[in-house]
């Protein structure tokens, strides 16, 4: 495929990324960008719609992640993947280890070029110089999602890089001292300083957060257990958690057990 045209899907829930994966794409040459996806849902329709040799594929996404689109589409039926993430220890680790390429937000034009070369060379190595079907899926997607669907799997991030207007904001997860539903999004607290996030509570608490750390205490609360100062109690099962910040969280008694599992109480 040396000097063809690559036809390139851009798919990012964040415009600005967007609108900057385009401008990149527009001055590499040899690379048309034949459509924008804003998640994984609008993705996983164009790709059934439109041929497409290269995805630029963000990770998190609200609806359907990255990694959820791979599992939707097949991995047999997926074009040459360039990750877009902001996990820089989350999901980079995961790439490496399957050797697919990645940008890390914010990335550079190099970075953009040193990725889109090496597409390039595989795309080329692919089809011997003509657009083929893929028959056979890649194995190292199939690789990454057997990684991710394993039960076994206990890695969990050490950091969390949010999106705060054109820039990423890291937060150490040990520093975080509780997450709160907000519809589809959750909120998380560090020294009572909120930062919103495209995940929902249920997603952050199944596939990001240690459980040995955090706890469920609420259908709209998540508590770092290490951050508990005081414990009250309020009758009928219900407690207020008290943090060491002198933030009030409330602990239903349906989800009175799971703090129990965490914090030892003496008589």
């Amino acid at each position: 495929m040396t000097g063809a045209t690559i036809r390139a899907l851009i798919v990012d829930d964040d415009a600005s990324a967007r609108r900057r994966l385009r401008e990149l794409a527009e001055r590499a040459g040899h690379l048309a960008v034949v459509g924008e996806c804003f998640d994984g849902r609008e993705a996983v329709e164009a790709l059934a719609r439109r041929d497409v040799d290269l995805l630029f594929l963000d990770v998190e996404m609200p609806n359907l992640d990255g990694f959820g689109v791979i599992a939707e589409v097949g991995a047999a039926h997926m074009p040459m993947i360039i990750f877009t993430s902001a996990y820089s220890e989350f999901g980079v680790r995961a790439f490496e280890a399957y050797a697919l390429d990645y940008l890390l937000k914010p990335f550079d034009e190099a970075r953009f070029l040193a990725a889109l070369e090496r597409a390039r060379a595989q795309l080329a190595a692919r089809s011997g110089g003509a657009r083929e079907e893929r028959a056979e899926p890649d194995p190292r997607l199939r690789g990454l999602l057997e990684h991710l669907e394993d039960p076994r799997r206990t890695g969990h991030p050490e950091a969390l890089a949010i999106r705060t207007g054109g820039q990423y904001v890291v937060v150490r997860v040990a520093d975080i001292d509780w997450i709160e539903a907000d519809g589809n999004y959750s909120r998380l607290y560090v020294k009572q300083k909120p930062r919103l996030l495209t995940k929902t509570l249920a997603t952050l608490e199944k596939e990001v957060l240690d459980p040995a750390v955090f706890v469920r205490v609420h259908r709209s609360a998540i508590v770092n257990s290490t951050k508990i100062a005081a414990v009250e109690s309020q009758g009928q099962g219900e407690l207020t958690l008290v943090l060491h910040d002198g933030t009030h969280v409330q602990c239903s008694r349906r989800f009175r057990r799971r703090l129990e599992e965490r914090v030892y109480f003496t008589t």
